[in-house]
């Protein structure tokens, strides 16, 4: 047994090997948990002012064109700068945003626009800042770490993720919305204060200056690897389809649950911690494409489950579920990424990830908002659930290149082993 239990723990290769990673590590969890606060305050905050699914799924609408443009502008940035400096000063934006959150709630009569306008350029600060954040990881984690790293990263965001929900719901219901944005401005500048730390990372010597043709040269390469195409799609379908976040609010008072809110926020990063706690076996799976399907299959089925239920418990566990499942594939997704891309390339391939992995959860508010105010809220879960499933198996049968990939032969794996093979993770 105890064998067994130390198999199923975390690997913390990339953690004792690199101080720059525990402080990127650190900075990012520290970021989170404010993060998440907001998360929640802000739709609930909606919710009070107008009353409306349509007008909280709206939020997902607002968020687009900065996170498309941005994102992929930002990709280019972060292969051309300095990438800490980049993530820096895009910190430092966000925790200004987080201040006008604060002030707004502090008014006599809050106003409803700032939360929209807030929300794009939250959108736009956080699509230029994922791809230099993705990007620095492989600098600093080495090759064979790097699944390992992935579930490390993924425990540092679901930490957040389950105590920054649970807490908000709490903070929102008995403190009020502006001590959730006051504890948000402080995480960031603690966060911050972890980042000016790390070691600075140049640009490559062969990355190419921002441009449009910079961009397209990251377009055309994905476009060349089929795989990877594939881990864009798959997530994209099943975030767009089965992404239940803007109708918890209602469901809750569905449910006559209003307590459970909080609760219902924290069950899918609760989840994916599970998994991520548990993650020690994810080094020794190779078949990353295979994983990236099955999971988010799973993810669509436990999302529907939930809409099935009339029992708030029941509803829970299986949101629950659906988290760890969505967990699952972000690891393997993360793994087949940061193994096999140029780091020349790396932060304009990590603005077309970070657009798969954003795009799709925020058109998948304005679907499931749209489809509770049309059909009802418990239809919008429940029909979103069963179409990512499905939609699964078609992707299944029309990408063999995903469904086949294996890290021990994939050649461009082979070949970023090779290149590597040599490098030392950078220790400050």
């Amino acid at each position: 047994m105890p064998r067994v239990a130390r198999a199923l723990l975390p690997d913390l290769a990339p953690w004792k090997a690199s101080a720059d990673f525990r402080r990127l590590w650190k900075s990012g969890l520290i970021s989170n948990f404010g993060s998440f606060l907001t998360f929640v305050a802000l739709p609930v905050q909606l919710k009070d002012l107008t009353g409306s699914a349509a007008a909280v799924g709206a939020v997902g609408a607002v968020e687009l064109l900065p996170l498309i443009v941005c994102g992929l502008y930002g990709g280019a940035l972060a292969d051309a700068l300095d990438k800490r400096r980049l993530i820096a000063w895009t910190e430092a934006g966000q925790g200004v945003l987080s201040a006008l959150l604060l002030l707004n709630a502090l008014l006599p009569h809050p106003a409803v626009w700032p939360l929209y306008a807030v929300a794009a350029l939250s959108s736009a600060l956080v699509s230029v800042q994922r791809p230099a954040l993705d990007s620095l990881w492989p600098r600093i984690v080495a090759h064979d770490d790097m699944p390992a790293a992935a579930s490390l990263n993924s425990l540092r965001w679901t930490v957040g993720g389950v105590a920054g929900p649970a807490l908000a719901g709490v903070v929102v219901a008995y403190a009020g919305l502006g001590w959730a944005y006051a504890a948000d401005l402080l995480t960031f500048a603690v966060s911050l204060a972890y980042i000016v730390r790390i070691a600075p990372s140049p640009a490559s010597h062969e990355a190419s200056k921002p441009s449009l043709l910079a961009i397209l040269e990251g377009a055309r390469y994905a476009w060349s690897r089929k795989e990877l195409l594939g881990t864009y799609v798959v997530d994209l379908a099943a975030m767009f389809l089965a992404m239940p976040l803007a109708v918890l609010p209602f469901l809750a008072d569905e449910l006559h649950a209003d307590w459970a809110l909080g609760l219902m926020y924290a069950t899918l990063p609760a989840g994916a911690m599970l998994v991520s706690l548990t993650s020690g076996w994810a080094s020794r799976v190779h078949r990353h494409g295979l994983m990236v399907v099955l999971s988010a299959t799973g993810w669509g089925l436990a999302v529907a489950a939930a809409g099935i239920c009339g029992n708030v418990w029941l509803v829970l566990l299986f949101l629950t579920v659906g988290g760890g499942f969505d967990m699952v594939s972000g690891i393997f997704r993360a793994a087949m990424w940061n193994q096999t891309i140029p780091d020349e390339l790396r932060g304009r391939l990590a603005g077309i990830e970070l657009l798969s992995y954003s795009v799709g959860p925020q058109l998948g508010q304005v679907r499931a908002g749209g489809m509770a105010a049309w059909a009802g809220v418990r239809t919008s879960v429940v029909s979103g659930g069963l179409a990512c499933a499905g939609a699964m198996g078609l992707l299944a049968l029309c990408l063999p290149g995903l469904m086949t990939y294996d890290a021990r032969t994939n050649e461009h794996a082979v070949r970023m082993r090779e290149h590597r093979a040599a490098a030392v993770p950078t220790e400050v």
